[in-house]
């Protein structure tokens, strides 16, 4: 080989060095965060269930209000507010996810 086909896979061994220790740095900082995100992800996924299968919300609806009739209107207020929190929220999400340029 001549000294350029060396010195590049020379160059080569040391990036791969580089990316894989890069790697086990971003796996111990994301670490902490696998907890949270698996629980989001959990009810990101009930969510999308219950999206999908509204019948379970109105049938479950129609139990609390027989159940309890006194207090499933401030039930329902809170449910409310809580839906169109998460659709605030969702937009907003929207709109930040838009303005990032994506990584190359």
């Amino acid at each position: 080989m001549n000294e350029k086909h060396i010195q590049l896979a020379q160059k080569r061994e040391r990036l791969i060095a580089q990316a894989a220790q890069q790697r086990a740095t971003l796996a111990r900082s994301v670490q902490t965060w696998r907890g949270p995100l698996a629980l989001a992800d959990q009810g990101l996924s009930a969510l999308r269930y219950l999206k999908h299968n509204p019948l379970w919300v109105v049938g479950g609806v129609a139990v609390f209000v027989v159940l309890r009739r006194r207090s499933a209107g401030k039930w329902l207020r809170r449910g409310w507010v809580a839906w169109n929190m998460l659709r605030r929220l969702r937009a907003a999400r929207l709109r930040v996810h838009s303005q990032i340029a994506p990584l190359r």
